[in-house]
């Protein structure tokens, strides 16, 4: 998708996909054929890295909210495949426009609360990136969370300690990011999200701790780029699209091509 639009983020794309596919597949409690904006009665699922929408895209179209050759318009004049997900393109799937980052843990909470309001035991997840805890605003929704007992929320962190100008802890250092989280007072456990193996165990102990009187955080520990060699670990991939000699060198590595689009 990024080779053909030149453009976009395929390395926290590669880092997500098992999380993502493993939760949208086995775990969240949807129904892609009566997709609702406001979401009553299945779980919730909130991109706040909205740079990551490759990944994103692809799962939500092999869960069956939009055609799978519709992948091949990413980021074309007129697609609703953006390049940052949007809501005005009305694409099923996607609730809010992200990617200006720091703000998808405030509206994954919001979400959280109506669920409450309206006695809906369903849950909410959201995704987001290490380098945008950098950002106010997630400090303020992490005290907001706690404070209200928000107990109906997971959210999870990529932890792949990269961003669009280096490591984080060259940018602005997290420091002890679960020992923060818990003086927060969350529920916060850690997952290796590149083992699908250890997303089956983890996962579902985190949504068992849902109900508690207190918000769950998950530390997810990924590699940028997972799967390639030429782009692991390497901040470099943040937003930089393979060409195509670079796609083949990539898809050869991956166990399976799925689609022609």
């Amino acid at each position: 998708m990024t080779n053909g639009a030149k453009s976009g983020h395929p390395g926290g794309s590669l880092g997500c996909a098992d999380f993502l596919t493993s939760l949208f597949f086995n775990y969240m409690r949807i129904d892609p054929t009566a997709f609702t904006m406001d979401g009553r009665n299945e779980d919730l699922f909130f991109l706040s890295n909205g740079h990551i929408s490759p990944v994103f895209y692809s799962i939500l179209a092999r869960r069956g909210y939009f055609p799978v050759k519709e992948l091949g318009s990413f980021r074309k004049l007129g697609s609703r495949l953006q390049g940052h997900p949007c809501v005005n393109e009305k694409l099923d799937g996607i609730r809010i426009a992200s990617g200006s980052l720091g703000q998808g843990l405030s509206v994954s909470l919001g979400a959280a609360i109506s669920k409450k309001l309206n006695g809906d035991h369903k849950l909410v997840y959201c995704l987001t990136g290490d380098g945008e805890l950098q950002e106010g605003q997630n400090w303020e929704a992490l005290m907001f969370g706690a404070h209200h007992k928000i107990d109906n929320i997971i959210m999870v962190i990529d932890y792949n300690l990269k961003q669009i100008d280096g490591p984080t802890d060259s940018v602005i250092s997290l420091g002890n990011l679960q020992a923060k989280l818990q003086s927060f007072n969350w529920l916060t456990i850690g997952m290796n999200g590149n083992d699908l193996n250890d997303i089956a165990l983890k996962l579902p102990q985190a949504i068992q701790l849902t109900g508690k009187s207190k918000p769950v955080a998950i530390i997810m520990h990924t590699k940028m780029g997972f799967g390639v060699d030429f782009m692991y670990d390497n901040y470099k991939w943040h937003g930089s699209a393979p060409n195509d000699e670079q796609l083949l060198n990539a898809l050869a590595q991956l166990p399976e091509t799925i689609g022609d689009y």
